[in-house]
């Protein structure tokens, strides 16, 4: 696989070449150009060629190169180095890499590991507007942000179908362990997505600010908007967490209100019961001088008041909503 996916050099926010990594240096020491470099999971010489080219710093290649980093943004000299996580849903499965973002005045070196979407996409719509691409390395740096945020929403869209779906399983009684462990598992993926998208909101709040270089002031409504669509996103997950968390909610209460149902119909049916276990108890006991032990009417006089006492207890419950 080429780990090299994609080098442009441009002018005036137009393409005007495809160099090799060793003709980087010469084109980016022109003020009049920037290049932008499309790398994916490059082994530790390939960034260190890169490095050369355009004087990063140790620490940020250490980072590319190990990958498994936070969200954030670091300073480095006159170059920003920006560290973003990706996801994907393949299968009913969020899969998650990171894009790493090397912005210098002239330059932009964006390296992907693990699952992620490739920019091939991306850089075609930004050269097909050559008024916002000639503004550099800034608006690169904003539009794959961008890019990488709004790729978020079809995620927390299939979500929330997950959600609506388990949320109709619960008011229908049909809600069983399976879908506490369904549950759970979407609590979990909603909050591993939520530490990926929660840290871009300083981020974006720090380039919207005045105290990072390479921004220009007419950039910094761009990332706002980065910005407010990371504040729906997180909001989002946010939402879809509360409604499991009441789902569940909803389940125990109504699992205790059938259980509570059976619990009253049991008392019912045991107290009526117990009528006829206590007459034919007592009567079983066969002393000699009982009550009507030898009136010919007493068996039929203790059924009808054993069935008249269940009877009225019966009718009891039955107004009362236990049977």
């Amino acid at each position: 696989m080429d780990m090299v996916i994609d080098c442009a050099a441009y002018k005036d926010g137009r393409r005007i070449a495809s160099p090799e990594l060793d003709q980087i240096g010469e084109i980016v020491r022109s003020a009049e150009h920037f290049v932008w470099v499309g790398l994916h999971e490059p082994d530790a010489d390939l960034l260190r060629k890169v490095q050369a080219q355009f004087g990063l710093h140790d620490l940020a290649i250490e980072d590319a190169h190990r990958a498994h980093q936070r969200p954030k943004i670091e300073v480095y000299g006159d170059s920003l180095f920006v560290v973003m996580r990706t996801a994907q849903l393949v299968d009913g499965k969020i899969l998650f890499g990171e894009t790493h973002i090397f912005v210098g005045r002239n330059y932009v070196v964006t390296v992907r590991h693990g699952p992620s979407i490739s920019h091939a996409e991306l850089r075609s719509r930004c050269e097909s507007t050559p008024r916002l691409l000639k503004k550099g390395s800034d608006f690169v740096l904003y539009a794959v942000m961008d890019f990488i945020v709004d790729n978020y929403f079809p995620i927390v869209d299939a979500l929330e179908a997950k959600v609506d779906v388990i949320e109709d399983s619960v008011f229908e009684a049909s809600f069983e362990s399976d879908d506490v462990k369904r549950v759970h598992d979407l609590r979990r993926r909603l909050l591993t997505l939520r530490r990926a998208v929660s840290p871009l909101l300083e981020m974006c709040n720090r380039l919207a600010r005045f105290d990072l270089p390479l921004i220009d002031k007419e950039m910094r409504p761009y990332f706002r908007d980065v910005h407010d669509h990371a504040i729906r996103v997180n909001e989002g997950i946010d939402a879809l967490r509360d409604e499991l968390t009441v789902a569940l909610e909803a389940n125990l209460h109504l699992a205790s209100v059938r259980q509570n149902e059976v619990m009253k119909k049991l008392a019912g049916w045991a107290a009526i019961l117990a009528v006829p276990t206590a007459i034919a108890g007592i009567y079983g006991m066969n002393f000699v001088f009982m009550p009507e032990l030898e009136w010919r009417f007493g068996y039929p006089v203790t059924i009808a008041v054993i069935v008249g006492i269940c009877g009225y207890l019966y009718y009891r419950f039955r107004r009362s909503g236990w049977l």
